[in-house]
């Protein structure tokens, strides 16, 4: 049963919003709003009060709701949970010996020619019960719990075919309704070329539109639909069969865009009113142009690009330009195998040269719009849900990113129920 929480003598209550948005776009991304010496009071799983300390014997608060639990948070700083809005982290095994491979030399391209990559999860994944997929999945689910996610979205992709396709999506349900964290389901079944359809790819996007898709809409597995619209994976023509395929069942549009090259995906993307595009290491102008004054959420992934030594978007230059940036883990075992959001933070920052402000921004509310929850996550508002945490002794929000080695979240708190508390 959910009851009152208060958490006091907060050093330092961050993402506070009064008039709360859907996005942060632009300049005003580096603009962060927080209250010193503050307090957070919860109640029935939603964010009730917060405010100045000053303000709390005014509020009568303990008065009302004498069997309040209470958190006295002095030197420690509470943030809204992170929002991973894209992931893959349902997924059989590891890819470590491919790790060898690029440290030899070998692109992403070259191992996926050999049979590494997606195709090798595809395998791997074929040989894995459900059950055994689902007891790997929730492990990683509680390993990002741990280090601060409340929310995530989870893409299928590993199976490639309708039967493994739905055991990943039967686990991402199942994940949903056994773990706290917000979950949402993305239906990537156009992740990559199957060896068997490798010289008919029009037969493989045929059969995940009169296949797969219906099936997976009827059974209401997945949120979003998602292609990976790349150099040497999905052309623009198949994409947009796809998508407009999905779209027809429902499903909301998502988009693995321009990681390898000027695809075409983002202008794709954003003409089907795609809730993201994401990766985007290869953004120009007429990139730029099309996203903005649309609806759709840049995302960088900056693990796997530097996991894979890729070079960064040219996030100054969007943002400059007035778009929104969202920052997400892409966990999976190929390009990037961490969720690790905090890291995720430090990456924004050394190797994008995004501010503090800048990040939190993009891995909080913005990253709670591109998985279309940003009305109920992302920040500290009445009425939002109460996904938060309570970190260690810090000195300032600035040290969360500035210490990328460092573990300083001490409780997690998820839908008003403290999760895990370190002594």
């Amino acid at each position: 049963m959910l009851t009152g929480l208060l958490i006091k003598n907060i050093a330092c209550l961050v993402q506070t919003e009064d008039f709360p948005k859907l996005k942060i776009c632009g300049s005003e991304m580096a603009e962060l709003s927080s209250i010193n010496d503050a307090y957070l009071y919860i109640r029935d799983g939603l964010i009730t009060e917060f405010g100045r300390m000053i303000e709390l014997q005014k509020r009568d608060i303990l008065i009302q709701n004498p069997e309040a639990e209470i958190i006295d948070a002095t030197g420690r700083f509470v943030f809204p949970s992170f929002c991973d809005s894209h992931t893959h982290l349902v997924y059989s095994g590891s890819r470590e010996i491919e790790y060898t491979d690029k440290i030899r030399g070998l692109s992403y391209t070259e191992i996926a020619r050999r049979g590494g990559g997606i195709l090798n999860s595809a395998k791997k994944l074929h040989e894995t019960s459900e059950d055994e997929l689902f007891v790997q999945s929730l492990n990683r689910i509680n390993e990002i719990i741990s280090l601060g996610t409340g929310a995530v979205e989870i893409k299928s992709g590993y199976g490639l075919n309708l039967a493994d396709e739905l055991k990943m999506l039967r686990v991402i349900r199942r994940i949903k309704y056994t773990s706290p964290i917000e979950v949402r389901a993305t239906f990537l079944g156009a992740h990559a070329i199957p060896e068997e359809y490798k010289n008919s790819r029009e037969k493989y996007v045929d059969l995940i539109i009169n296949e797969m898709i219906p099936v997976v809409a009827s059974e209401e597995l997945a949120d979003f639909i998602d292609v990976f619209c790349d150099k040497g994976f999905f052309t623009v023509e198949d994409t947009e069969r796809i998508l407009m395929a999905g779209i027809k069942h429902g499903l909301i549009a998502k988009l693995h865009a321009n990681e390898l090259g000027y695809s075409g995906g983002i202008q794709t993307g954003v003409n089907y009113n795609a809730l993201s595009v994401d990766h985007l290491e290869f953004t120009g102008d007429e990139e730029i142009n099309a996203l903005l004054g649309s609806g759709t959420m840049p995302t960088l992934l900056p693990g796997s690009a530097f996991f894979l030594s890729m070079a960064d978007p040219p996030v100054r230059k969007m943002i400059n330009a007035g778009l929104p940036i969202a920052l997400a883990s892409d966990y999976n075992p190929g390009s990037s195998p961490s969720g690790n959001m905090k890291f995720i933070m430090s990456l924004g920052c050394i190797k994008l040269r995004m501010l503090p402000e800048e990040v939190i921004n993009a891995v909080t509310i913005n990253s709670a719009y591109a998985m279309g929850i940003s009305e109920t996550h992302g920040s500290i508002a009445k009425g939002k849900v109460a996904n938060v945490f309570i970190t260690k002794k810090i000195p300032s929000y600035q040290f969360m990113p500035y210490a990328f080695g460092s573990n300083l979240i001490e409780t997690i708190i998820l839908k008003g129920k403290i999760i895990s508390k370190i002594i």
